[in-house]
């Protein structure tokens, strides 16, 4: 098992995955979301080939809209 954190909550998975695969099986659309790994953000395109290692820590964010 591998440790992580997610949005500061420790998770643990099975092996090193991509993010698109992460969130798949997190029950997360890539629709409005922004991801960031140990400080930097991953643009959209990188999701496939970015392997979320042990150790990392994950920030997602959800994008809302609003306004006056």
């Amino acid at each position: 098992m591998k440790i992580l954190f997610l949005n500061g909550v420790k998770i643990s998975i099975e092996k090193e995955i991509d993010i698109t695969t992460f969130l798949e099986k997190q029950n997360l659309s890539q629709k409005k979301i922004a991801i960031a790994i140990n400080g930097f953000i991953i643009p959209k395109k990188d999701y496939q080939k970015t392997i979320i290692n042990e150790g990392d820590k994950i920030e997602i964010v959800h994008a809302v809209g609003g306004g006056i």
